[in-house]
């Protein structure tokens, strides 16, 4: 693991991908950083960003910056968070753990994956301000067992994925030789043994003190091994759910509600109509539909479609891009990978210097923009270069 006295040699999140790449064995990481068929949407995500271009201003009294953001009655010390990501524990060793502590110390929020290997319990014990993210068991039954367990463990914000109907094809999982379940193969082994210190410090570490992985939050009960043959079929079978299902939910969960997956305005507008309480655009980090578009690019029509808070994800890398974000109507980011490659190098100290660097480019850039705070930026900071090439209106996506 990287010694907390170099990580100083990390400047952006992108420094941590690399580093990741060598510590962990090839399927895991391929898991980790992979998304749907081509890439198409992943690339896509990124591309968005360079289509939007900030407008300073100038000799602006900025000073007294903040990042504050308030989202359902809680203050978070900056506009973004952690994301959901499913079998972080396997990455890095306690993944979930040290991500959601280094969270906690820096007062932003982390969204525990329902994907995860530790017990929700024990997360929210060291951070109690978690929110949990669920993929809903396939009958209500399941569903009203794991939203009382969610309850009865004190969380307050429950996420709701809603962008598996079916599993994606993940053809980069199969190249690189990583399945749910995780089928042990010479291939797997010669990759952990040429990884010391992922197989020492993470996989036989875990093992030793805790047995073999399961997924601790699917349901009400424990969850399978990773190793079961039926684990893919209880994150993937979705097919038959409807707005019924977020309907049910908004009646047994009296926090704050919010859907997670929504990319089309006239579905913000039905989710505002069921009684959810906030939003997290998201194609999934280019996970699931190949060919979806990057959700930077659909934002503002969803926020002409609604009232609800509007969250977003996928791509995040900067501070430049949160911000861009913001100024289209967003309210909150989450980003994901990132932390999960920050855990694999350094643990703790790791995820809390990511998120360092992220605050630091936040602030850094709200001073040259001229904002004394986050919330403060409109679309008046900013024009869309493709658009103004075409001559059309500098206020929106074409």
């Amino acid at each position: 693991m990287q010694s907390s006295r170099n990580l100083d040699t990390f400047l952006a999140l992108k420094d941590f991908e690399q580093p990741a790449r060598k510590r962990l064995p090839r399927p895991l990481f391929g898991y980790v950083s992979g998304a749907a068929e081509d890439n198409t949407t992943l690339n896509a995500n990124a591309d968005a960003f360079n289509d939007v271009d900030l407008v300073p201003r100038v000799l602006v009294d900025v000073s007294a910056r903040s990042q504050n953001v308030t989202l359902f009655g809680r203050t978070y010390s900056a506009p973004f968070g952690i994301a959901p990501m499913g079998i972080s524990a396997m990455t890095a060793y306690r993944g979930d753990i040290v991500q959601a502590r280094a969270a906690a110390e820096a007062s932003i929020p982390m969204i525990l994956s329902g994907a995860s290997l530790i017990r929700m319990e024990d997360v929210r014990a060291i951070a109690p301000h978690t929110w949990f993210q669920a993929y809903l068991p396939r009958d209500m039954q399941h569903i009203d067992a794991l939203i009382s367990r969610a309850k009865t463990a004190g969380f307050e914000t429950l996420v709701v994925t809603v962008d598996l109907p079916v599993g994606a094809n993940r053809e980069n999982n199969i190249r690189n030789g990583f399945s749910l379940p995780l089928r042990p193969s010479v291939r797997l082994a010669m990759d952990g043994l040429t990884r010391p210190k992922w197989l020492l410090k993470t996989f036989l570490r875990t093992l030793w003190r805790y047995g073999m992985p399961h997924f601790e939050n699917a349901f009400a009960e424990r969850g399978l091994p990773i190793l079961a043959p039926e684990t893919l079929r209880d994150f993937a079978d979705h097919d038959h759910f409807t707005w019924d299902h977020i309907r049910h939910l908004r009646r047994a969960w009296k926090g704050p509600l919010v859907i997670k997956g929504i990319m089309h305005p006239a579905d913000a507008r039905i989710a505002q109509d069921v009684g959810v309480d906030g939003l997290i655009l998201s194609n999934h980090g280019g996970r699931q539909l190949d060919g979806a578009i990057a959700p930077l690019r659909i934002l503002p029509e969803v926020i002409a479609a609604t009232t609800l808070p509007v969250m977003i994800d996928s791509g995040f890398r900067r501070g430049s891009h949160i911000l861009k974000a913001l100024a289209l109507g967003a309210c909150f980011v989450f980003v994901g990978r990132p932390f999960n490659y920050a855990a694999v190098i350094a643990g703790q100290p790791g995820v809390a210097r990511a998120i360092a660097l992220l605050k630091a480019e936040v602030d850094r850039n709200m001073a040259m923009l001229g904002l004394t705070n986050c919330t403060d930026i409109d679309q008046s900071y900013i024009r869309f270069r493709n658009v103004l090439k075409n001559g059309g209106n500098p206020g929106a996506f074409h």
